[in-house]
């Protein structure tokens, strides 16, 4: 499904990332600064009159960029406008009409759609006196500032009549449809957060970017060999047999110890983030480098948020006629020997091999971890597995379970309603989740089991858990 894009463009340093965080109510683009943040193309889909359009956020036009991304991030521009339904032209009013002002309005005067003039940081009063300096541009002027929040109605109205307007001339807006929960709706809006969303992770250069490339068949991110390239996160709607995902393309992780710009700080944190909101992780290695701290930074934290993963070695085109993929595979296995359960696929990502394969077995991951199992099933399993394998005596006390049931998803969560969890041991423990994982549909995703005491008055305490 597509919805008609608000390109958000200016020079950079006039609030453009500050504009869209706050009109979609969360912070999604990076806020610095620093010139230059921002080199992708960010959107997010935002409701406007109970129907839906695509909010873009855009690089600075001029701007030269430190890395020399500067033709990368004019490309992603240009791609914006070239797919926009109407721009936001944002606008300093503490400075005034600059000279690069006047280049991005003459370049946008050769565009044939409306454009709103977003006159930001008029913070008071006195500073929106300064907003009319910018009616030579010749479009209608909204003044708000991000900041104070101020003007955000004037705005949304400003982009409402547009978009009807448009409308009237054959451009139908997409209704949004069903409502989602307050959680997704905080982080991404309600049409985004019914679709099964991937998180591309790992260290830099490990080709996160040029697979999201490659799955949305375009230059949607930019690809570079120059580490760091990706600051955000960025999501990217992208579709597979008839059907639609979003994928995330995120920051390379670093060591702990080497965060130590502001920049690096946020973009680790909204990978962090990414993990967190995702229904599969793709964990990325480069075949061409060995295992490091940070890939195990990153494996522990897919662990202790029990995210479904996968291990996905790129850059595999370098490595096939050296080495047999079952060594790679077996060099993952041992070095992460909790997270045995995962699958293993070797892709390259600047080809697409694999790529399908992929996704799909991602979609495979997302079905298991929303399985629910009945209680029946669970208790007739149990009990059948723990009188094949009693657990041994506890200070010469049987350990017992009475009922078990499922009490969540995503992860699946089964509790175990026992005599005492302190008498189940971490290897009987282990021996039941492996039990549940060979009989039911939870064999790749992570499994929680907890365990709880039922006293004799019936009531639940010094619960204890283990995944």
């Amino acid at each position: 499904m597509s919805y008609p894009q608000v390109a958000i463009v200016g020079r950079p340093n006039v609030g453009k990332s500050s504009l869209f965080n706050w009109l979609i109510g969360d912070r999604i683009s990076i806020v610095d600064s620093v010139a230059g943040v921002t080199r992708d193309r960010i959107t997010y889909i935002l409701e406007c009159d109970g129907r839906s359009f695509e909010l873009v956020d855009t690089g600075g036009i001029g701007i030269v960029d430190r890395d020399d991304l500067s033709e990368h991030i004019e490309n992603q521009i240009r791609i914006a406008l070239e797919s926009a339904a109407m721009v936001l032209f944002v606008v300093d009013a503490r400075e005034g009409v600059m000279p690069l002002d006047e280049e991005v309005a003459r370049r946008l005067r050769t565009l044939s759609i409306p454009v709103v003039c977003v006159v930001n940081k008029a913070d008071t009063e006195h500073e929106a006196r300064f907003a009319n300096d910018f009616y030579r541009f010749g479009w209608d002027i909204v003044t708000v500032s991000a900041l104070q929040k101020r003007g955000r109605s004037s705005l949304m109205a400003a982009i409402e009549e547009r978009l009807t307007r448009l409308q009237v001339s054959g451009f139908r807006l997409q209704e949004s449809g069903a409502n989602s929960s307050p959680e997704a709706r905080s982080s991404k809006s309600e049409v985004t957060s019914r679709l099964m969303r991937i998180a591309i992770v790992g260290r830099r250069n490990v080709g996160k970017s040029t697979f999201i490339n490659s799955l949305a068949k375009e230059e949607r991110v930019i690809a570079s060999p120059v580490p760091g390239t990706t600051r955000d996160s960025i999501d990217v709607r992208f579709e597979l047999d008839g059907k639609t995902f979003v994928a995330i393309d995120t920051p390379g992780f670093r060591k702990r110890k080497s965060v130590k710009e502001d920049l690096d700080f946020y973009s680790s944190t909204r990978a962090e983030r990414s993990i967190r909101m995702a229904d599969v992780v793709l964990l990325f290695f480069d075949c061409s480098q060995q295992i490091g701290k940070v890939d195990k930074q990153l494996v522990g934290y897919i662990e202790k948020h029990a995210k479904p993963c996968i291990f996905a070695v790129s850059k595999w085109d370098l490595m096939a006629e050296h080495m047999p993929t079952e060594r790679w595979a077996n060099y993952l296995r041992e070095t992460f020997a909790t997270m045995w359960y995962v699958p293993i696929i070797f892709i390259t990502g600047l080809t697409g091999k694999n790529a399908k394969r992929l996704i799909n077995h991602a979609q495979m991951l997302y079905s298991q971890s929303r399985t629910r199992v009945s209680t029946s099933t669970l208790n007739k399993l149990i009990s059948a597995a723990m009188e094949y394998s009693p657990p041994p005596l506890y200070y010469h006390r049987k350990p017992k379970i009475y009922y078990v049931t499922q009490t969540d998803v995503q992860p699946p969560e089964i509790v175990l309603m026992c005599n005492n969890p302190d008498m189940f041991a971490a290897d009987y423990r282990r021996y039941l989740t492996g039990v549940l994982r060979d009989e039911l549909d939870f064999g790749e995703v992570p499994l929680r089991l907890v365990f709880k005491k039922r006293d004799s008055g019936g009531a639940n305490d010094d619960s204890d858990a283990a995944e």
